[in-house]
């Protein structure tokens, strides 16, 4: 039988400190709320007091149940007040120096069996718990923010944690509501340990001008669905507790070079650009502590003239291409008012296409989605061809054929004779560089990348990839035709895997190297990474639909551009792509889809 926690000890009443004293009073257990001082004291008070009462504003919480969960927290000052607790959890600073001085005094205060558990998110705790006599009592217990709401708890064992202390967390966790992960002591533990990595390489795409703040942010967001965008997710986090746990990690995990942090955020923590909470980090905020973002500098016009910065006319398009992209973006540009010319090899192909192309403007029609008159008129705008010379009065040609290069250069050569002067020449290609592809052709300024996401009626997002010989014009063509498509374009340079594969497939191999190191179980990592941090997928739920033999495709392309030791594609991937294990079109990758 696990040993029934009736009050806990939270030490340091920040943002963290409160949510944790709520989630425990919440769940009707007494808690003794302790600060260093009088005005810190009240300052958590208040933090619980505005928590609380928005939820009662919200409909979450019973008036009643407030008042009653305010009734079991004591606020104090000083640890001695904490010598009768069952079980003591530290939410002060990542500082190992204070964790280690306060964990010394709480192991003198405290009963020999109380629990002594830290909230750290990046320290080692077997550190921590040396400072104290019983580091067989000392456990991690990592919430996440905001505690209240946030569903994952991960439990970390040092070497020397007690299996029953163990057992009891995780019982507690249950009772609290909350889905736990058992992990051992390593840098990062999951969530943190595949997010900061992520977020870094971000902070980096944005110091060295790649992309724009908004178009990062966009991406990651629009392309992979996440909650927030990673710039304004460390601007939440906060600049200088990113930097800490980045700093943290690198010295603890075998200095790998992806988690040094990037010069950038040093300058802006030293700068007291922190984020929200001074009001302004990679976002200008109204006031510190608001999550209102404000216009500053850096903020582009909201209503850009499309015709004012270059963008040329586009009545016409051509589509060359028969498979699934070709499908839907010839569907995306007719329903937009588009006049479409579909180019396959041969009829049969257009034919196939041209069936498509109605099943799914049908379905459009009959889940409401369209009008019937709407999808007519968009059949009527597209004309069928198996001819390139048919694309000789097109203003905009879009090519979405297989990703060879061999194929793509080959078929630019031939545009590049056919079409008139003027065209914007766009490939659709996710891996394979742009500059090889314009280069086939006598007019590399007008060839641009138009990186539509699948299936692209549905997905907002197209990254356009301008090349160091993409004209300004093109550019802007590009742009003000996702405009016109109802999409998001975000502009990146021509690197491998642009925005969202090059920010995206290193996490998921990071997942892999994680599995693969024996450290977590895919479960508990996606649940990590879902309950955790919000992802509407886990990495190896993720990587099972994407495929594995594309995830290593994409890993290698990015490994062979950048040449970081820490992108090189996980063995335990390529182990399953040569096994024939690709995911749910083989039914088994990292899971068994046979029963599904």
């Amino acid at each position: 039988m696990a040993r029934e926690f009736s009050t806990v000890g939270v030490v340091g009443l920040g943002t963290m400190g409160a949510g944790i004293v709520e989630v425990f009073a919440r769940n009707g257990i007494d808690v003794v709320a302790v600060e260093i001082s009088e005005p810190a004291l009240e300052r958590g008070r208040i933090t619980l007091k505005g928590s609380t009462d928005r939820a009662v504003a919200k409909g979450k919480l019973a008036e009643a149940d407030r008042d009653a969960l305010h009734e079991r927290v004591h606020f104090a000052v000083g640890l001695d007040a904490l010598h009768s607790v069952d079980l003591v959890i530290e939410a002060v600073p990542e500082h190992l120096d204070l964790k280690q001085r306060i964990f010394a005094e709480l192991d003198r205060v405290c009963r020999p069996e109380t629990i002594l558990a830290t909230n750290t998110s990046s320290l080692s705790v077997t550190e921590i718990s040396v400072a104290t006599s019983r580091p067989n009592q000392v456990i991690g217990i990592h919430f996440f923010n905001p505690a209240p709401v946030m569903k994952l708890v991960e439990v970390v064992r040092t070497v020397v944690t007690a299996p029953e202390v163990v057992a009891d967390v995780e019982a507690l966790c249950a009772r609290l509501g909350k889905v736990d992960v058992t992990i051992n002591d390593r840098a990062g533990f999951i969530a943190n340990a595949l997010l900061f990595g992520y977020l870094n390489h971000a902070v980096g795409m944005f110091e060295s001008h790649y992309a724009t703040r908004e178009d990062i942010d966009a991406a990651m967001k629009l392309g992979c669905g996440l909650p927030m965008g990673p710039l304004a997710l460390m601007d939440l986090i906060g600049l200088d507790t990113a930097y800490e746990i980045l700093d943290t990690m690198y010295r603890r995990g075998g200095r790998d070079r992806r988690h040094a942090p990037v010069p950038l955020l040093k300058q802006m923590v030293t700068a007291g650009l922190l984020g929200r909470k001074s009001g302004r980090g990679f976002y200008t905020y109204e006031r510190a502590g608001s999550p209102v973002v404000v216009p500053d500098e850096a903020t582009p016009p909201a209503t850009e003239s499309a015709l004012a910065d270059g963008a040329r006319a586009i009545a016409k398009v051509g589509v060359v291409g028969s498979g699934t992209m070709a499908t839907g973006i010839i569907e995306v540009f007719a329903k937009a008012g588009y006049e479409v010319v579909s180019v396959t090899r041969g009829m049969e192909k257009s034919a196939t296409v041209c069936e498509a192309v109605k099943t799914s403007l049908n379905k459009g029609v009959v889940r409401g989605k369209l009008a019937e008159a709407d999808r007519d008129a968009a059949l009527g705008r597209i004309s069928w061809s198996a001819t390139l010379d048919h694309l000789a009065d097109v203003d905009l040609v879009v090519e979405a054929v297989v990703e060879e290069l061999s194929v793509k250069k080959a078929l630019f050569a031939s545009l590049d004779e056919i079409c008139k002067p003027g065209v914007v020449l766009a490939t659709t290609t996710s891996s394979l560089p742009v500059i090889d592809v314009a280069m086939a052709t006598q007019r590399p300024a007008d060839v641009v990348g138009l990186h539509f996401f699948n299936p692209a009626p549905v997905m907002p997002l197209v990254e356009v990839v301008r090349t160091i010989r993409t004209s300004p014009e093109a550019t802007a063509t590009a742009r003000a035709v996702c405009a016109a498509l109802g999409k998001t374009g975000v502009v990146c340079g021509d690197r491998s895997g642009f925005i969202v594969n090059a920010l995206l497939f290193p996490y998921l191999n990071d997942a892999v190297k994680m599995l693969e190191a024996s450290y977590s179980t895919a479960d508990d990592i996606d649940h990590a990474m879902k309950l955790g941090c919000g992802y509407p997928m886990g990495p190896f739920e993720l990587l099972d639909v994407v495929g594995l033999d594309v995830s290593l495709a994409i890993q290698r392309e990015l490994y062979l551009e950048l040449r970081e030791p820490g992108f090189a594609p996980a063995p335990l991937l390529e182990h399953l792509v040569t096994a024939g294990y690709l995911g749910r079109k083989t039914r088994r990758g990292f899971r068994d889809h046979s029963h599904r």
